[in-house]
């Protein structure tokens, strides 16, 4: 017969909840009844010699996403990595919870805005079919360059997302950058292009990535011949960052008065703040100071982000901040 004296009651509790054995197992061992080794255990726990505490695996992602509310008025998405992961993987993890959120996001008759890039393409490769009509899939931005016309590779990606969503691409025929902003001025007032412009300004839901000039898995930008030597000093000399839609952008979200922006063919910021629905995608602690300059510019109503780069931004933010 067992006695109600704390070592018993003690004993009883750790091999139940330290050993992980069974109530019939300890039944057994103390040659007890199993409902006696139940009332044991609630004894413990009204005693005060068994404290159960539940801990919420999402809580510190919950709080983080509550952050990015509260100081960039976004809808934080946050994507759980496993550690040590490959940036590939965790682009690839991200891509996928994008891919499905834009999914969600896009109804009939849409048009539908997206920014060519890395992100933008791994998001392509997740994307599930869906029976919707009246889609129209625009680029962000132009996709030429001194070396080729982009339309290969800015059409396939832009082909993905219109026949996922039984739409109709139109592309965005035009370079990256031009050369002289006055060219840019003149074919802004060229009837094609202000038609194909007029599309643009009526999207109602835009995806786009956020270039990094230092990222580890390296922007399509910076990568394949869109700018020259020359304008990459002159971006790290005007301490841009990285770029949303190829507009570049300084930690600070400043960009109006970089010289590179007069001539660039991507939605800027402000325009893109007319669009109803902004999903910016992003992975990689590389691009933490783009992300943050992309968010004080205002580019977006939706983050999707690997929490481990969450967490970066906000502590690059606002150092010593409590994220749990």
């Amino acid at each position: 017969m067992v006695t109600k004296t704390s070592d018993s009651l003690l004993t009883v509790a750790r091999m139940y909840y330290v050993q992980s054995e069974t109530m019939d197992a300890i039944a057994h061992h103390m040659g007890v009844s199993r409902s006696t080794v139940s009332r044991l255990l609630k004894e413990a726990r009204d005693r005060g010699l068994v404290r159960v505490s539940i801990v919420d695996p999402d809580r510190p992602l919950n709080r983080m996403a509550e952050l990015f509310e509260k100081y960039f008025n976004v809808q934080a998405h946050l994507v759980h990595v496993r550690p040590g992961a490959s940036s590939i993987f965790r682009l690839d993890q991200v891509a996928r919870m994008a891919a499905g959120i834009l999914g969600n996001a896009v109804h009939d008759g849409d048009v539908v805005g997206i920014a060519w890039g890395t992100t933008v393409s791994a998001i392509a490769t997740h994307l599930r079919p869906r029976d919707l009509s009246g889609i129209t899939v625009i680029g962000l931005n132009g996709g030429a360059n001194h070396q080729t016309t982009g339309l290969p590779y800015v059409g396939s990606i832009l082909h993905k997302f219109a026949q996922a969503f039984g739409g109709q691409e139109q592309l965005l025929a035009l370079p990256a950058f031009f050369d002289d902003p006055a060219t840019k001025e003149a074919m802004w007032r060229e009837q094609s292009t202000r038609h194909i412009l007029a599309v643009r300004a009526n999207c109602r839901v835009a995806l786009f990535g956020v270039g990094g000039l230092h990222s580890e898995l390296q922007s399509h930008v910076y990568s394949s011949n869109y700018l020259s030597e020359a304008d990459l000093k002159q971006l790290r000399d005007s301490k841009v960052v990285g770029d949303v839609c190829t507009v570049m952008l300084r930690e600070d979200g400043s960009y109006r008065d970089l010289d590179i922006n007069k001539r660039a063919t991507g939605m800027t910021p402000a325009e893109l703040q007319g669009v109803p629905r902004r999903i910016c995608v992003v992975s990689g602690l590389s691009k933490t100071a783009s992300v943050l300059g992309a968010l004080r510019a205002g580019v977006a109503t939706d983050l999707v982000i690997d929490a481990e780069t969450a967490r970066a931004v906000l502590n690059r933010m606002k150092p010593g901040m409590r994220l749990q």
